[in-house]
């Protein structure tokens, strides 16, 4: 099949930060193209989007519902392939649901829908249509969160017996949502980002990397959620103790009130024989630490794993990050789509979090939200 995967997209707008973030992920190997969208609940702001896009005046539409139904009418070998979906989180489930339901993959922005009910109903529909759906937890597609996850598997520090996970920022330390900023105002608000604010903003990836680098599941813990700026309605701040199937033990922490903090999300895993640690803001780089010392690994430095390899882009020494994650996960994602189109099958180092994934983080904010309200020390984590 020599032609591009053609994607639709949901929201996006020319002013969106995390469109553009897609779009630029999406296009960056070749495999894809951006065919037809509807960027916008305002059909004229939509329209903007698409002509600024360059596309053609049919395939800017004035609704997801609109661009669905007629994208399905047009032959195979014009109609797009699949929906990318980058709205607020209340517009996820619609637009994912009519796009499985009418025949199309889909790619979507995380959380997987605004509610547990909603996810249940979209990993339920991906299941029976054999659909491939991708959820964007891009912290997993580091070459270096790849070479970790492969270490811990293969045996390099041990059992796991501890996780650290963290994921501090300072940017909601005020009331900013009440000033006009559009980020802070939908994230805050429990109508468009769901019962849960910086746990499910964040602590859903911080959750989501400690359970994919150490291929642990998490299965019970103990939550303490925190609004600290006055007048804000959602949590800003979280800790929660975990317990691992291992029976391995963690720390998960997730703020926006850490005043002066930027985006750290970071790990330390620490096995019977090692430990591991890796920080987003210095994403090229992984530490190894023993008793005997510590090994600092590097992108495209010595003998990496497979994993590690095909998720890394440039030569050693030239940084590479939040983009290249993306488009780590919109590639491998692409490679599935094109091997269902050509009836060929996929390596399986080509992964990426899945509508699964998506319905895990969504029972993990039920639970870390029960928690907060028990007596109880400890929460069962039933899924």
């Amino acid at each position: 099949m020599s032609r591009k995967i053609r994607m639709g997209m949901v929201g996006g707008s020319l002013d969106a930060f995390i469109g553009g973030v897609h779009r630029r992920a999406a296009i960056m190997d070749g495999e894809i193209e951006l065919v037809c969208g509807a960027f916008s609940s305002d059909p004229e702001k939509s329209k903007e989007t698409g002509r600024g896009l360059y596309l053609p005046e049919n395939r800017i539409y004035n609704n997801y519902e609109e661009m669905i139904l007629k994208e399905k009418e047009l032959p195979e070998g014009e109609r797009m392939d699949f929906v990318s979906v980058v709205t607020p989180n209340h517009v996820h489930y619609g637009p994912s649901k009519m796009a499985l339901e009418h025949g199309f993959h889909v790619v979507c922005d995380k959380p997987v829908t605004l509610n547990t009910a909603e996810a249940e109903e979209i990993a339920a529909l991906v299941e029976k249509t054999g659909l491939i759906f991708c959820l964007t937890h891009n912290y997993t597609g580091y070459p270096m969160v790849k070479e970790a996850k492969q270490m811990i598997a293969s045996g390099a520090i041990g059992k796991v017996r501890k996780v650290i996970v963290e994921y501090p920022q300072g940017w909601l330390s005020t009331l900013v949502e009440v000033t006009g900023n559009k980020q802070a105002a939908w994230r805050t608000d429990p109508a468009k980002s769901g019962a849960a604010g910086g746990l499910g903003d964040i602590g859903t990836h911080a959750e989501n990397l400690a359970e994919y680098i150490t291929g642990l599941k998490i299965t019970q813990l103990c939550a303490d959620l925190t609004i600290f700026v006055e007048g804000r309605v959602l949590d800003d701040d979280a800790h929660v103790l975990l317990r691992f199937d291992n029976g391995a033990k963690g720390i998960l922490q997730d703020s926006q009130i850490a005043n002066g903090e930027e985006n750290d999300l970071n790990i330390r895993v620490y096995g019977e024989t090692g430990g591991l640690q890796w920080k987003q803001m210095e994403p090229n780089t992984l530490i190894h630490k023993t008793n005997q010392g510590a090994r600092i690994i590097r992108t495209s430095v010595g003998n990496l794993s497979r994993a590690a390899q095909v998720h890394t882009r440039v030569p050693a020494g030239h940084p590479e990050g939040y983009f290249e994650a993306f488009a780590n996960l919109y590639r491998n994602f692409a490679f599935h789509v094109r091997a269902r189109l050509e009836g060929k099958t996929v390596d399986p180092v080509y992964d990426f979090p899945t509508a699964a994934d998506g319905l895990r983080g969504m029972k993990f904010i039920d639970t870390v939200l029960a928690s907060n309200q028990s007596e109880q020390k400890w929460t069962d984590f039933n899924f």
